[in-house]
């Protein structure tokens, strides 16, 4: 899926980009191609030496290069890098201040909770290894929470808000499981807030137990919504 796409070569936009889907298959085929109908030979060069660079980091799985691609093209990244993607997911207190912090690998879950085992270093290597972040809206809430603490995530970041909205999967997080059938226990659709309080007001470690269920239902869920959104978008992706 990465190699099909030509929208990350400056000045393609969507249309540009389906145009030379029309022409050619992927970058081989790009490269291969003496030119391309709609691009300048100059800029075909330029494009062929950008081409030869991403297959170069693709190879390497350098996938922080890929970083800055546009969001719209991160399905494809997430796709090639899935096995190594790491699910973020972060809860705050009522002031808006993390309290804690759940990332899922797809296998098992690790939590940072205020108070408790709270360590950012810790927090920062572990996200650190992924090669594709996944979050649902991290891009305004889980990433700008994660650097007002001194962390800041370089790589791609796979925001599951804008690739449903891209397939009309509208809703938050909690609306769109339901949506796809995500059955979580009724128990755990509660307010993460509204446990911290109560945690701390009556020092019930059932409360604590809850908010780690309750975020871990949401990063694991992340990996089957970003796997159904995926999903859509190659289908679209086929389509034109």
């Amino acid at each position: 899926m990465v190699r099909h796409s030509f929208i990350f070569l400056p000045k393609i936009g969507i249309k540009k980009n389906n145009k030379i889907k029309r022409q050619v298959k992927d970058w081989n085929g790009f490269l291969n191609a003496e030119k391309i109908k709609g691009i300048e030979k100059e800029n075909k060069k330029k494009y062929d030496s950008l081409i030869e660079k991403a297959k170069e980091h693709l190879q390497k799985e350098e996938s922080r290069a890929f970083a800055n691609w546009p969001k719209r093209e991160m399905f494809r990244i997430y796709d090639y890098f899935k096995e190594e993607a790491k699910y973020l997911d972060i809860e705050v207190d009522q002031a808006g201040k993390p309290i804690m912090v759940g990332i899922y690998d797809g296998e098992k879950t690790k939590t940072w909770v205020k108070g408790i085992n709270w360590d950012m270093s810790k927090i920062a290597k572990e996200l650190s290894k992924a090669k594709v972040l996944v979050t649902f809206n991290g891009s305004a809430f889980d990433l700008p929470k994660l650097r007002s603490e001194g962390v800041v995530f370089d790589g791609p970041h796979y925001d599951l808000k804008g690739a449903c909205q891209r397939i009309r999967l509208k809703g938050g997080l909690k609306e769109i499981e339901k949506k796809l059938n995500l059955k979580r226990p009724e128990h755990l659709y509660g307010n993460p807030v509204e446990l911290w309080k109560a945690m701390h007001a009556s020092n019930d470690g059932e409360y604590f137990e809850l908010l780690l269920k309750y975020n871990e239902e949401d990063v694991i869920n992340l990996e089957n919504i970003a796997a159904y959104c995926t999903k859509k978008m190659k289908q679209e992706d086929h389509e034109n």
